[in-house]
């Protein structure tokens, strides 16, 4: 079941990644940043694939890449589409949601009792209220790990 909920979290990812219709790199960042047209989106996609710098942005989270910056894109639409559920598993410190979160996050098996841990000592700052967004209990998550010397290190 996990690896089911992390093929699907990456199935999304791979298809929400992307800021623009052309992608992320130097066409969309520099040469063709206020692209509005089809064409231009189209001018833009193949300066990206010519120029060969999505991989370089991607991985330094430049040139409009931000928002594909690999596992912890993955965590925060895990989160948004598994709030209750995680929310429930992380008050008890175990369950499949729980479980698929770490390994989205990257995290070792040695590590995965600390994490689940963290979370379920650190529940209420990280699910504040039943009104609480998946993006403030995602940021409230990456702070708790990097305020852990054991899971700081998954955080990139």
């Amino acid at each position: 079941m996990k690896k089911f909920i992390a093929g699907a979290a990456l199935a999304v990812a791979a298809s929400t990644s992307f800021a623009s219709p052309a992608g992320c790199g130097l066409g969309t960042a520099v040469v063709f940043p206020d692209a509005n047209e089809w064409y231009e989106h189209v001018m833009a996609a193949t300066t990206n694939g010519t120029s060969g710098n999505q991989t370089f942005g991607m991985t330094s989270g430049t040139l409009g890449c931000e928002a594909a910056n690999g596992p912890l894109k993955l965590a925060q639409i895990f989160m948004d589409q598994n709030m209750e559920q995680l929310a429930a598993d992380a008050s008890r410190g175990q369950g499949e949601s729980l479980d698929a979160l770490s390994t989205l996050n990257g995290v070792e098996a040695s590590d995965k009792a600390e994490f689940t841990k963290a979370l379920k000592t650190n529940f209420d700052a990280i699910f504040v209220s039943t009104s609480a967004t998946s993006a403030d209990a995602y940021q409230a998550m990456v702070s708790v790990m990097e305020q852990n010397a054991e899971l700081s290190k998954y955080l990139g």
